[in-house]
């Protein structure tokens, strides 16, 4: 697609989303050290260099929560190594070059691709840590003074002091602010609920308050105007090997973290516009936005899921819509800077608690009780590491778990089936001849998928991508003669693409689907409420019959239910989730 193709939907998709990151870049800004300067530092060049670089074309990047959470803990632990925070600044400035060049060699090397083989449990985990996380953190600015050091658990440590700091000033405001951003969609989406909170808040607690009755952005000190300044002294950082050592450690947990957090979001943006990103192109372009941003001094992000979802649903289709997004940005910084000290960190705390709140993946914890428990126990492990261990530890240690409980799982299953059949029967290949004459007389119409072994989170992405290049037709018929298992990420794939499918008014049938895929998807309701019963057959024999019925004179319903009493297994459904 040319650059300037679709001129009118990227400026206005573009405007959107860059009006929705402000608020975000300042508050993401103001939980460092660094200040809610470097927020927006960091949301202006990642907005535009991964534009131009990246490989999706719709993404939208800046400072994401994750990413913040894991910037806070490395400027605090500099500042505690270097002794200050003038002296830390050279050893966190080389921190984050180091990330972004790291993202760039990831790219480069092609390990972007392997991002399709992230589990769901994993990604639900520890997006809902980072939830927790935020909110946790957020606890002690929401009453009036600084969050204390040490993360969650410091603030947890901490909560015995809320009733002898509690401001009540502070709360009003950032219940206020909190009230806005829930409250405003009802009422219109026209603008964003959140930058109305900021500016609305904002200015009512300047004319109604006392300077000194609230902290402010402005509390630790005039906030810069103009262009940033380059950030130059991380040179000497890089001739002294102990230094480095510390450095390289941050830096590629920092570039591990950004790389899932940009790639995720990528994939998101996929299945919005049924379009595939280059991953390994979008980390090169991740990690050149992260130098650029390290330089001028600013804080390191990823693509940010909430800005590209926005900016797609205003109409942006390509690069420019980013490059929009960052250049708003920098006019905001260059005609509104002085303005910003004045917002109240009250504000800023109930814009990321609403931010927090968000993040937490309630489809997930809804389905804890009837996914498979080994899915169950990896989310939550995953969430229980995120929130009190560490992130990259959480999520190299949902990666393990998930796949040694797939090859439990796998291992369990074929030796189920080995023991309930013939040898000979077990081996025996199925036949799929039975098919031939209509694909051949009805092809053009009708689409057969055979889901050949097990359903997980290895093939879950494949699954998408292979539903969303279907040409226009009126059924498709999925076959699971040889799926023998399915995890959360397998279920959750196939629902989406389901979804997709009726979405484009294409009925889906299911044939030969029992045992754990069939207890698994009634549980979430996939059946009946996206796939009715009565086109769940047991064979394709009878799927074909009534195909060749509906084909001919439009029946739509098939004549009878399949039901779990015909295949032999029981008819109680957990009750709907």
């Amino acid at each position: 697609m040319r650059f300037f193709e679709n001129a009118r939907g990227d400026l206005f998709g573009g405007l959107t989303a860059g009006i929705v990151a402000l608020p975000l870049a300042l508050a993401f800004g103001e939980q460092t050290e660094m200040g809610a300067i470097a927020g927006l530092y960091g949301a202006i060049a990642l907005a535009i260099v991964a534009a131009v670089f990246g490989g999706t074309k719709t993404q939208i990047s800046g400072p994401t929560a994750p990413m913040t959470v894991v910037s806070a803990v490395v400027i605090a632990d500099a500042i505690a190594y270097m002794g200050g925070f003038e002296e830390a600044i050279p050893l966190i400035i080389a921190t984050f070059l180091l990330s972004g060049a790291i993202q760039v060699v990831m790219g480069l090397m092609g390990i972007g691709k392997y991002i399709r083989y992230m589990p769901y449990p994993v990604v639900s985990g520890f997006m809902s840590g980072i939830g927790v996380i935020i909110v946790i953190t957020q606890i002690f600015p929401f009453f009036g003074v600084a969050a204390p050091a040490g993360g969650p658990m410091g603030t947890i440590r901490s909560m015995h002091q809320i009733p002898e700091i509690l401001n009540v000033a502070s709360v009003s405001v950032a219940l206020v602010t909190i009230g806005i951003i829930y409250g405003l969609p009802r009422l219109t989406r026209v603008v964003p609920s959140s930058l109305v909170a900021l500016i609305v808040v904002s200015a009512g607690a300047f004319f109604l308050l006392d300077a000194d009755s609230i902290l402010r952005i402005n509390s630790r000190g005039p906030i810069p105007t103009g262009l940033p300044e380059l950030q130059l002294g991380f040179v000497a950082i890089f001739s002294n090997f102990r230094h480095m050592l510390v450095v390289f450690e941050y830096a590629f947990t920092l570039a591990a973290l950004g790389a899932i957090d940009s790639l995720l979001t990528s994939l998101v943006a996929d299945n919005m516009t049924k379009t595939r990103h280059d991953s390994n192109r979008e980390l090169v372009g991740q990690g050149l936005g992260n130098m650029v941003a390290a330089v001028i001094g600013g804080l390191p992000g990823a693509g940010a899921t909430m800005r590209t979802v926005i900016n797609i649903k205003s109409g942006g289709t390509s690069p420019l819509s980013g490059v929009v997004a960052g250049t708003f940005l920098l006019a905001v910084l260059l005609g509104l800077g002085s303005l910003v000290g004045h917002v109240p960190n009250a504000v800023l705390a109930g814009i990321l608690i609403t931010v927090g709140i968000g993040i937490v993946d309630y489809k997930g914890l809804r389905h804890l009780r009837t996914v498979p428990k080994a899915d169950a126990a990896v989310m939550i492990a995953v969430l229980a590491l995120t929130v009190f261990v560490d992130l990259l530890v959480a999520v190299a240690a949902g990666l393990v778990l998930s796949a040694l409980l797939f090859m439990k799982n796998i291992s369990d299953v074929i030796e189920r089936r080995t023991e309930s059949a013939p040898l000979k029967e077990f081996s025996r290949e199925i036949p799929w001849a039975d098919e031939g004459d209509l694909i051949e007389r009805r092809g053009d119409r009708v689409y057969i998928k055979h889901l050949d072994g097990p359903l997980f989170f290895g093939f879950a992405n494949r699954f998408q991508e292979l539903v969303s290049k279907l040409p226009e037709l009126e059924v498709v018929i999925l076959r699971f003669d040889r799926v023998p298992y399915m995890d959360q990420s397998g279920l959750y794939a196939l629902e989406e693409a389901v979804m997709d499918l009726r979405h484009n008014k294409i009925r889906v049938a299911f044939t030969n689907i029992h045992g754990q895929p069939r207890d698994l998807a009634e549980r979430i309701r996939l059946i009946p409420d996206l796939v009715p019963t009565n086109y769940c057959f047991p064979s394709f024999a009878e799927a074909a019959t009534w195909l060749e019925r509906y084909l001919t004179d439009g029946s739509a319903e098939p004549p009878y239910a399949s039901s779990r009493d015909e295949q032999g297994e029981s008819t109680s459904v957990p009750a709907s989730v």
